[in-house]
């Protein structure tokens, strides 16, 4: 049995070298396809992963970012109401002083510069928040990835979040006043000569707002350059045009300080950017769209003079 088969061997030699040949490169071709198969698989599984914590960081860090303007609503509300205080001129009025008519006009043009500035510093609060709390959620994301990695240092530790984000306090401070104070000179122009006893309807109404966006929005400071066209004049009350007081000194800045300033200056690129000024605009146009919306439920008719115009109606 043994001979005959080493015989068939030695009659078939080269076909049996051959096939065990072809046999062993199947074998190890099966083994490498399954090794990278299994390759494939962990790397999709891993990118599946990743994606799933990208997705979940992305989605926390949006709700961070509602909640985070949510919470600042107050302080802007506040700002706005010492900076333009109607009140004051409406208990004067009470009293019934000889220049009311001098009051009422202070009173239009503060009621009109208080609902514009109102759409203008929260639009322009709540795509500011959502850059800088974005910015700082890629920096935290980096910094969550890299844990447990030897020799890898904290990107943005919480000292330099606290500092990058107190840059918010312009738009509520130095910015916000310079805003006030453009759109205020906008509806002086735009509304002062119209007349207490005047009439407006909404379309009116409507026009007048578009005129006042229009001088607000190209209004130019005299140290104001913008070089390529793209930049919104709107950003200088989110961020101040001069450097930041860190990024002037000399020397003696900290790690903390630098890593600051290049956040700043991360977060200044994207003011400039034309995409957020078609975000903002976007932003904006909805704002005064709810603005007039709301200002619409006081020019429906009321019942007798929907009731007169029916009447006139059925005589004609």
């Amino acid at each position: 049995m043994l001979s005959s088969m080493w015989n068939f061997l030695k009659r078939h030699k080269k076909k049996c070298i051959f096939l065990g040949t072809v046999l062993g490169g199947v074998y190890i071709l099966g083994k490498y396809g399954q090794k990278k198969i299994r390759e494939i698989q962990e790397r999709e599984a891993a990118e599946y992963i990743a994606q799933a914590r990208r997705q979940y960081h992305f989605e926390s860090n949006q709700r961070t970012c509602n909640m985070t303007v949510l919470s600042m609503l107050p302080t802007l509300r506040e700002a706005l109401m010492q900076q333009l205080n109607s009140e004051s001129l409406t208990a004067l009025l009470k009293n019934r002083p000889s220049n009311k008519l001098e009051i009422w006009e202070d009173l239009k043009i503060i009621s009109f510069t208080r609902s514009i500035v109102a759409v203008y510093s929260t639009c322009m609060l709540v795509v500011l928040l959502r850059v800088q709390l974005n910015i700082i959620g890629g920096y935290i994301y980096l910094d969550n990835a890299a844990v447990g990695k030897n020799g890898t240092t904290v990107l943005a530790p919480p000292d330099v979040q606290q500092q990058y984000l107190s840059s918010i306090q312009h738009l509520l401070g130095d910015g916000l006043t310079e805003l006030i104070t453009v759109i205020k000179q906008a509806v002086q122009k735009i509304l002062g000569s119209v007349s207490l006893k005047h009439s407006l309807s909404l379309l009116d109404l409507e026009q007048k707002l578009k005129e006042i966006r229009d001088l607000v929005e190209q209004h130019k400071p005299s140290s104001w350059v913008n070089k390529d066209g793209s930049k919104s004049l709107l950003c200088r009350y989110m961020m101040p045009d001069e450097e930041t007081p860190l990024a002037v000194q000399a020397c003696g800045l900290s790690p903390r300080d630098v890593t600051t300033i290049k956040l700043l200056n991360e977060t200044r690129d994207m003011l400039e950017s034309p995409d957020f000024s078609t975000v903002l605009n976007t932003c904006l146009n909805r704002g005064f769209s709810r603005l007039l919306d709301n200002m619409a439920e006081f020019f429906r008719p009321t019942e007798q003079e929907l009731q007169r115009s029916d009447s006139m109606s059925r005589i004609c």
